[in-house]
């Protein structure tokens, strides 16, 4: 590759990436998964329409299950564990039996209904029959739902891929006899058995190395944070066991202890998973043909529509029956079995090996994907009110971001005051500060506190203040102005222009 060639491919990978996070940006304030406007990308830069050419089913496999593996570590690690760990055992029966159910309705439906022989059936319905983690986690944590509800789904997205993987992995390689259910058993709780103790092994010896081995940067701690929860992947699928379900364990742990700079891992956790995320949807968009989609609509619609009625409700019915669950509670999680990157990634499966009638499937798998997104998603709120599975009035699940600043409209100066410094002695409200700049934090000896308006300041704290960004030079001005000559700064012609010797007073500036 020249050094043009690569030019050209960074300028086409940075344009679709600021297309696609327009699209996140779009599909937040529209109320839609963001999936499908990846997925629209994708579409839009295929060959069909602006003409990037991509059919490589065995690289868009590889690529999507490595970005599997990511989004299920970033899962994992945004998991909080005391919501999930006393619904072990219903998500562990819901990605198993449930899958299996799911697999045996949904291929029985493909069968008679779309005249398709058994083994395609049954591996269409293996497909299909995942729930999506990304889908899940992104769609369900803005609903004010019951912690059990919102854990119970995402605990299910979490480990169902394992299962469902492992059923089209069999029946994409025995096109002419299909092992027995015994083998098939054996072949599932190997892999969920093998991965998991890898999982929770990789986990359990990152925690103790981030705890006990000072890094030099503080941007390596969540590179090594992702970076286990990759090995834990990578380490099971060397042993052919689950390398997801290893990844999401080994995320789960290590996002439920006590790390160093856990909210920069979870931060950059965070951004890697959207990465991942749009790299898959926007590469699953572009493996595509849309000429060929059409035809796939109507089969699309049949499988779904008994996934959605029949297949789905069954399944949870008859895993959820042993544990008492409230039939509105069962009724929701029916509804909220969100499909997405998962389904299509495994419908590549079959295309790498060579299974009569793979791209039909995929083309179905797609259409059902986005059609049924645009169903479920948007209808989520409405079906949780309709069913009462939340009161109003309830409690959202807190968001927490440290740079909301299209919503704040705000800039964070962080300011130290040095030895030396006039800032010493001077009261909060003697500070005088530009309206609406404010102090609002305050760190001192290793004791944090909120400031009042007779704090005083004194040597070695440091201040976290919220201004605007029309406020900021001002703010910046006369906290400069102080640290030169006191709160008289003013009178004493002291407005805290730039210092030929680069003196600022102790402040540093950094925006939200």
């Amino acid at each position: 590759m020249t050094l043009q060639q690569l030019y050209l491919v960074l300028l086409v990978s940075g344009t679709v990436l600021m297309a696609s996070i327009a699209a996140a940006r779009a599909a937040h304030r529209v109320g839609l998964p963001s999936l499908l406007f990846f997925l629209a990308v994708g579409v839009i830069a295929g060959e069909d329409v602006i003409g990037i050419e991509f059919d490589d089913a065995q690289l868009a496999q590889s690529l999507g299950t490595a970005g599997l593996a990511i989004i299920l570590v970033e899962g994992g690690l945004s998991t909080h564990w005391p919501d999930v760990r006393r619904l072990l055992a219903p998500a562990g029966v819901l990605a198993t039996v449930g899958v299996a159910v799911s697999v045996g309705v949904t291929g029985a439906g493909a069968h008679y209904l779309l005249g398709m022989d058994w083994h395609l059936a049954l591996l269409l319905g293996a497909i299909v029959s995942s729930t999506d983690a990304a889908a899940v986690f992104a769609v369900l944590r803005s609903l004010p739902l019951p912690r059990k509800t919102t854990g119970l789904l995402e605990a299910e997205s979490g480990f169902n891929d394992a299962p469902t993987i492992i059923l089209v992995l069999v029946f994409s390689t025995a096109a002419a006899d299909l092992p027995g259910p015994g083998a098939i058993l054996g072949n599932v709780l190997y892999q969920l058995v093998v991965g998991g103790v890898l999982g929770l092994a990789v986990g359990r010896v990152g925690v103790a190395a981030l705890r006990h081995i000072a890094l030099p940067a503080t941007g390596l701690y969540p590179l090594a944070t992702v970076g286990f929860g990759i090995i834990a992947f990578a380490a099971a699928g060397a042993l052919n066991a689950s390398g997801i379900i290893a990844a999401y364990l080994a995320g789960l742990v290590l996002g439920n202890s006590r790390l160093p700079h856990r909210a920069a891992t979870r931060s950059f956790a965070e951004g890697t998973g959207w990465l991942a995320q749009i790299g898959l949807f926007v590469m699953l968009g572009l493996l595509v043909d849309p000429s060929e989609l059409p035809g796939a609509i109507l089969p699309a619609l049949a499988v779904g529509l008994v996934l959605l009625l029949i297949a789905r409700p069954v399944s949870v019915a008859a895993c959820l029956l042993p544990f008492r669950m409230p039939w509105r509670e069962q009724a929701f999680i029916s509804w909220a079995g969100l499909r997405g990157a998962v389904p299509i990634v495994l419908a590549t499966f079959p295309i790498v090996a060579a299974v009569d009638g793979a791209r039909h499937l995929l083309n179905i798998v797609f259409v059902l994907v986005v059609v049924f997104t645009l169903v479920q998603g948007p209808t989520l709120p409405a079906a949780a009110r309709l069913l009462h599975v939340v009161r109003t009035g309830a409690l959202r699940e807190i968001q927490v971001e440290s740079a909301p600043l299209d919503i704040l409209d705000a800039d964070l100066l962080t300011v130290t005051v040095p030895p030396g410094s006039r800032l010493h002695g001077v009261a909060v409200f003697e500070l005088r500060l530009p309206p609406p700049a404010v102090i609002t934090f305050l760190v001192r000896d290793g004791a944090t506190l909120v400031p009042g308006p007779e704090t005083v300041l004194t040597t070695g704290d440091e201040l976290l203040l919220v201004s605007t960004p029309a406020a900021r030079q001002a703010t910046e001005r006369r906290l400069r102005a102080v640290g030169r000559r006191g709160k008289l700064a003013r009178w004493l012609g002291e407005h805290g222009g730039a210092d030929p010797d680069g003196d600022d007073s102790g402040i540093t500036a950094r925006d939200g």
